[in-house]
């Protein structure tokens, strides 16, 4: 197969295409800044369909890998920032796909989309705009590539690794909290986890059977208190991970919500119905029980990061 992968240089994208390449596949790597190992610079979120063919021709498929931050508070209303950044873009690649003849695509998306088909009674996509988008990103891109080039769409959780100087959007906070001197506290709930590389390995079997299936992926549940004290481990500095009072959590988050609100701004996850997300247990069964310590070294290494 001839892959092309949009968002080559990112922590999942890179992965791809190191694992297509192990499996005597051929990647072309697209992002949107030049820097090594990519092979084409364009910016997929703002290149119009025509640019996007001239992308895609010659390939198989296309995988596209590229990132969205949901937690950065925006100027309301944040849904037509959220859309034209995370559902346009798909719209136009997967229309481009469809023309050129590609056969076979992967959407990388959030396991937010999973729980949002298995618990209804949450209101997921109507309270959380990142959600909503995530959602349409996943129809309106298989509407566009219609029935003949089947899109499977990953359904990710926390992902461990890392890429080169790429680590997780989140993994900074969390990694100097763990080397700090103060107390680590954590609430109730937890979530599914996976390494990057485990999320490669599906998203390649998936383009080599040409399956267009929603794939929640997960290699371990982890309570928030499990999560980090391996995190505190991996960076050296074991210690016990208290309890946060539940009522404090969800004061927490209220009071930021309404912070936000009073600044004019939002953001992806909204604070205000964060709580029933954060205290929940968000794992996906089965998982694979792949142990993610490897994973957890890679991304939380005992020198301090330079990112």
């Amino acid at each position: 197969m001839r892959i092309v992968v949009v968002g080559g240089s990112g922590l999942i994208g890179a992965h791809v295409a190191d694992v297509l390449r192990e499996r005597g596949h051929a990647a072309t790597t697209v992002a949107r800044t030049a820097r090594p190992g990519i092979d084409r610079v364009l910016d997929v979120e703002s290149a119009p369909v025509d640019e996007l063919r001239t992308l895609l021709a010659g390939h198989d498929g296309v995988v596209y890998a590229a990132r969205t931050e949901e937690q950065r508070p925006l100027r309301k209303p944040i849904y037509p920032v959220f859309r034209r950044n995370m559902v346009e873009p798909v719209v136009r690649l997967f229309a481009a796909a469809r023309d050129e003849g590609l056969t076979r695509g992967v959407i990388m998306g959030s396991y937010y989309t999973y729980f949002d088909r298995q618990y209804p009674q949450w209101s997921l996509a109507a309270r959380h705009t990142y959600v909503r988008c995530r959602v349409e990103q996943a129809r309106e891109g298989r509407e566009a590539a219609g029935a003949g080039l089947p899109v499977a769409v990953l359904e990710l959780p926390f992902v461990f690794g890392r890429a080169g100087d790429r680590l997780p959007n989140w993994a900074g906070p969390l990694d100097r909290w763990a080397r700090s001197r103060l107390p680590l506290v954590m609430p109730a709930g937890g979530t599914a986890a996976t390494s990057a590389g485990g999320v490669a390995e599906v998203a390649v079997d998936a383009l080599e059977r040409a399956g267009g299936e929603d794939i929640p992926v997960a290699d371990e549940n982890l309570t928030w208190h499990d999560m980090m004290a391996r995190i505190a481990e991996a960076v050296g500095r074991r210690r016990k991970v208290g309890r946060l009072p539940t009522g404090v959590a969800r004061a927490a988050l209220r009071l930021g919500g309404g912070l936000q609100a009073l600044g004019g701004k939002e953001s992806g996850v909204n604070p205000s119905h964060a709580a029933g997300l954060l205290l929940a247990e968000l794992f996906v069964e089965p998982a694979t029980g792949r142990s993610l310590d490897a994973a957890l070294r890679e991304t939380f290494a005992r020198t301090t990061p330079t990112t």
